[in-house]
């Protein structure tokens, strides 16, 4: 039992894998079961045992990925609060952030959805509702805590927590969107994208 277990598996992410680099390369539209079939080596009743349709593939690769990425931050932000150097922290904080959201595949699954979300709808909502909005839930609340404690001077913990995500992920975000973003930043290109707004964040609501 447990090898035949251990072989479904295999072969269900031997699906996700095909897919997801046929999805990439060729759109939601245009990537045909068949050809994730032959290109994960199985046969396509394997594919549609797995997976009920071409649909429900795409979804689980797309929310996989997303909750890959977003529930370890999630984790980061939450420890923000118990940070002894707050500024430290932040900056740390900011680096990871951006690190996280402009990695290759997760900015490639990114531009792939927002083409798709005329016709997927549902999903292109849960996608923000899983990855952008939940993480500014995550800070707000985080800076809510800090602002009850006196470490920051936050009125409205919400607008913090967008004020904070667009400086540090603004431009970059875009341009890795619009320019294609192949490589992971250095971590050098980090700290320079970074440094600059968290000094505005603390500029805006630091306590002084």
């Amino acid at each position: 039992m447990p090898d035949d277990l251990n072989r479904s598996a295999r072969k269900r992410q031997a699906i996700v894998d095909a897919a997801t680099r046929i999805f990439l390369e060729k759109g939601y539209q245009d990537t045909s079961m068949d050809e994730i079939a032959a290109a994960a080596a199985v046969s396509k009743q394997t594919v549609y045992k797995n997976f009920a349709d071409k649909k429900r593939l795409f979804t689980d690769i797309i929310l996989g990925t997303l909750d890959a990425v977003a529930e370890p931050f999630g984790t980061e932000i939450r420890a923000l609060t118990d940070a002894g150097d707050l500024e430290k922290a932040l900056h740390e904080l900011a680096g990871r952030y951006l690190a996280a959201v402009l990695q290759p595949p997760v900015i490639r699954l990114r531009r792939l959805i927002i083409g798709e979300s005329g016709r997927l709808p549902e999903l292109a909502r849960t996608y923000y509702e899983r990855a952008p909005e939940r993480t500014l839930t995550r800070l707000a609340e985080c800076f809510g805590e800090l602002a009850e404690r006196g470490v920051l001077a936050v009125e409205d913990p919400m607008l913090a927590a967008e004020h904070f995500a667009f400086l540090i992920l603004g431009r970059p975000l875009d341009r890795a969107l619009f320019h294609g973003q192949e490589q992971p930043l250095a971590p050098a290109d980090v700290v320079r994208l970074t440094a600059p707004g968290v000094r505005v964040f603390l500029a805006a609501y630091g306590k002084h």
